[in-house]
């Protein structure tokens, strides 16, 4: 029995693909093992979203191959199907975009001498095929994530993923429905709906994300459906009003920002204005009691000035976000920005992370200190030591990890949690 070992790198899509790559591994006879020295297949899911993430994905590359020097050593994904098969010198399979489903076939044909240098990519901006991949189990043990999209229509100037990914495709909705149904039965209570551009769910295909966030509703023993990130022109007035009404949907939107200056979102290729964005941010809390609205932001975009930065930071200290995931802006080959004028030097970059950072401290510290009095719906997720006493832990609707005393296990079990310290809300 062969052991194989993996590693993922990036988004929760790619977790997902990682984990259905090994669910086929494991149905065809393969060992699952730790990514550690002794396997005889290390398949490292890599990404490509900024250098950061090129030079993880070629370190974990070369450490599998210094683990064992004989091992087959199989890239797959975003960084490979962005540098093709010169990637790097030290993989023995190169596997892109919408060739993971195949990954079983691959390896009998390298094994066999059979496998041609070329075969494992296709051409990713020409297909309109959705990689079907499937799960009927995660590693988490309460919450699933599960893809229903892929690829990017957007060409936003700084992002390398739409050359990695392709155009939009979206999965089947009865496959969706069918994964639910499955996960569902075997207890899992929350399901996390995600993809390369969530909100462009159905445009290829005459479906929508509404409609099919209204028919995963329907899954009997599922208690809440989440969102991954959300384009903000996707929160419509008939979007919001529909999701309200539904009892298992959960009021937590991260909706990608990427910077409050006007100006600097016309040369991103954002497509809204701060003001357009605004409204969408009013809009939802108006249908939603104090829902928890979340973002990235970038600094140091090309052409990013003193003002410009600082019509960012007042707008997102306007926008009064639960969190802001800040992002220091990382030049991408190919891309329409790294090829602009007025590149923002690394520590001023740094020093408008750090701004953005404390600001978002701040805005986290005041949403909690809300809460302290009330009594959230907490999905049960594990029990941790906290201050020297037992607590069980899980999350909120909103995605606020909270904790009660006690040492009983209510692992994924839904219960009421009055919040009554901060030592109750865990980070």
């Amino acid at each position: 029995m062969k052991k194989v070992a993996l590693h993922n790198l990036g988004c929760k899509v790619n977790a997902y693909e990682t984990e259905a790559m090994q669910e086929l591994l494991k149905q065809h006879g393969y060992e699952i093992v730790p990514f550690e020295e002794g396997a005889d297949i290390y398949i490292i899911n890599t990404c490509t979203v900024t250098n950061m993430a090129d030079r993880k994905s070629r370190q974990m590359l070369h450490r599998a191959r210094k683990m064992n020097p004989d091992a087959v050593v199989v890239a797959a994904g975003c960084y490979v199907q962005a540098r093709g098969e010169e990637a790097d010198d030290c993989i023995d399979v190169v596997i892109g975009n919408n060739r993971k489903k195949d990954l079983i076939q691959i390896l009998k044909e390298y094994e066999d001498g059979r496998w041609e240098k070329g075969e494992g990519l296709v051409d990713i901006n020409r297909t309109d095929e959705y990689e079907d991949l499937n799960l009927s189990s995660t590693a988490e043990h309460t919450r699933a994530y599960i893809k229903v999209q892929d690829g990017c229509n957007q060409f936003c100037s700084y992002c390398i993923i739409p050359y990695a990914r392709g155009r939009v495709r979206s999965r089947k909705r009865e496959s969706v429905l069918a994964e639910v149904k499955r996960l569902a039965e075997r207890g899992y209570k929350e399901v996390v709906l995600t993809g390369i551009h969530l909100s462009s769910y159905g445009v290829d295909t005459g479906d929508s994300l509404l409609a099919l966030i209204e028919a995963v509703h329907e899954t009997a023993g599922l208690r809440r459906i989440r969102l991954g990130s959300l384009e903000p022109r996707i929160i419509t007035e008939e979007f919001v009003q529909a999701l309200a009404v539904l009892p298992k949907f959960c009021p937590h939107f991260h909706l990608s920002l990427q910077s409050g200056c006007n100006d600097t979102l016309k040369r991103m290729n954002r497509r809204y204005t701060a003001e357009e964005y605004y409204e969408k941010c009013a809009m939802l809390r108006n249908y939603f009691h104090n829902p928890a609205l979340t973002t990235d932001v970038i600094v140091g975009f090309p052409g990013e000035t003193d003002a410009e930065f600082e019509a960012s930071r007042a707008f997102i200290d306007k926008v009064d976000f639960y969190e802001t995931h800040v992002f220091k802006y990382s030049k991408r080959e190919g891309t329409k920005a790294a090829a602009m004028d007025n590149q923002v030097p690394d520590k001023v970059k740094a020093a408008r992370s750090s701004v953005l950072l404390e600001l978002s401290r701040q805005k986290q510290a005041a949403y909690e200190e809300k809460l302290i009095g009330t009594t959230a719906e907490v999905l049960v997720e594990e029990t941790v030591m906290r201050g020297g006493e037992l607590y069980v832990t899980g999350h909120t609707k909103e995605y606020v990890k909270i904790g009660r005393k006690g040492s009983e296990n209510l692992t994924n079990k839904v219960i009421n949690v009055e919040i009554e310290s901060p030592l109750q809300i865990i980070h």
